[in-house]
């Protein structure tokens, strides 16, 4: 016996006909009729007298009724259960991304996933794309927003929008106006990540396209904050997406040009461990993530960025 068709036979026991029961489980009798002659089977005996009128239980039919309702009531109560937790979300959601992609979509993501998850525990967290990879995979962050690494295998990605990069410089910088062609960067210093660090291998994979060699005066791991006082004091130039630096061009803090021939950009995407269990309500979480980051663009609060179409 299984609990499918007990479940359906304490129903049709309190409506008192297959037809009636049917209805009220969004069934059809001919499928009602199947699963009591299956419970008949298996119970080796008749449980219903049939008759123009419904049916009434024949004794054995009257003993297993107690079992049945049993059975209904525990399925019931735990569908109850998992609802109740499907209403109240995850116990906690830890949301990594890295430095320009945190302080462009936390604050919004962060109001409506309280709004949507007012029990859940939230933790944002921030870290370079090679750090995150490792905490999807050993468990200790949920989700990431990030640059797509060159190597994703691990990853679930879905991808959010395209984002140009451009040369910043130091302020009041004559030379930066108009575009900038992406083979003059090796006639610039630069200050850049050390070579684990995505920036520095896109910007080290596009010089090697070009065949030029980038002249990297200083290297920098330290916070993009720490990297745009660096050329804000006049010790070189980097490559930053525009939102990265908007606050400091409105200011006149920084200066910022496109690259052109070609324009290079990265792809931010969602990402999840393919290795591990999602967290509860992870379709909800991701998709009100990616509400929140639409908004955001379309609003114009994501300079430089292009929003990617879902499929």
């Amino acid at each position: 016996m299984n609990s499918d068709d007990l479940a359906c036979f304490a129903r049709v026991v309190a409506c008192g006909s297959f037809s009636r029961a049917a209805v009220e489980l969004g069934s059809d009798q001919s499928t009602i009729s199947r699963q009591m002659a299956r419970l008949e089977t298996q119970a080796r005996t008749r449980l219903f007298h049939r008759s123009g009128r419904g049916v009434e239980l024949t004794e054995p039919g009257r003993l297993l009724l107690a079992h049945a309702q049993r059975v209904a009531a525990a399925l019931d109560d735990a569908q109850r259960t998992l609802q109740a937790c499907a209403d109240d979300g995850p116990a906690q959601i830890v949301i990594a991304a890295q430095p320009t992609i945190a302080n462009t979509t936390f604050a919004a993501v962060g109001k409506a996933l309280l709004r949507q998850f007012p029990r859940t525990r939230l933790r944002f967290v921030e870290g370079l794309g090679t750090h995150m990879v490792g905490w999807l995979a050993s468990g200790e962050i949920d989700i990431a927003i990030l640059y797509l690494p060159a190597h994703a295998g691990g990853l679930e990605v879905d991808l959010l929008l395209h984002e140009q990069l451009c040369l910043v410089g130091p302020p009041g910088d004559p030379a930066m106006t108009g575009e900038w062609p992406l083979r003059a960067l090796a006639d610039v210093p630069l200050i850049l990540p050390g070579t684990p660090h995505g920036l520095r291998l896109l910007a080290e994979s596009l010089a090697s396209r070009l065949g030029i060699t980038l002249n990297v005066a200083l290297e920098c791991d330290a916070s993009t904050s720490v990297t745009k006082r660096l050329v804000q004091e006049g010790c070189g130039y980097t490559l930053l997406p525009l939102a990265a630096v908007s606050d400091e061009l409105a200011s006149g803090r920084l200066t910022a040009v496109s690259l052109a021939d070609p324009a290079p950009q990265r792809d931010v995407a969602l990402a999840t461990s393919r290795n591990r269990p999602p967290v509860a309500e992870q379709w909800d979480i991701t998709r009100i993530i990616r509400r929140e980051v639409q908004t955001i663009v379309a609003n114009g609060g994501w300079p430089g960025a292009t929003l990617i179409e879902q499929k």
